[in-house]
């Protein structure tokens, strides 16, 4: 065995040595059997974890980053060549 300190609030401090009075066993004990309970309810191995969030991985970029405008309007020069460019947005 391995000794580990542990801090408990003074409420549940006082509550675990109560319930050790009243079933005449260590605090030790007693923290030891909550935590082989806990352990006892966790997945062993990974095929019993529970599955993960999904996700997607839209994967890697397949265009060079200097041909993207023209990738993405056909040209490489204005964006937008049919609009006036000195007009004001209406």
């Amino acid at each position: 065995m391995q000794k580990i300190q542990i801090l408990f609030p003074d409420p549940v401090m006082a509550r675990l040595r109560a319930v050790a009075r009243e079933q005449d066993r260590p605090v030790s004990e007693l923290v030891r059997r909550a935590v082989d309970r806990l352990l006892e309810q966790m997945p062993v191995t990974p095929s019993q974890r529970p599955a993960a969030f999904p996700t997607f991985r839209g994967g890697g970029v397949l265009v060079d980053a200097g041909e993207l405008r023209e990738v993405l309007h056909g040209h490489d020069d204005d964006p937008l060549p049919d609009a006036r460019h000195d007009a004001p947005l209406a």
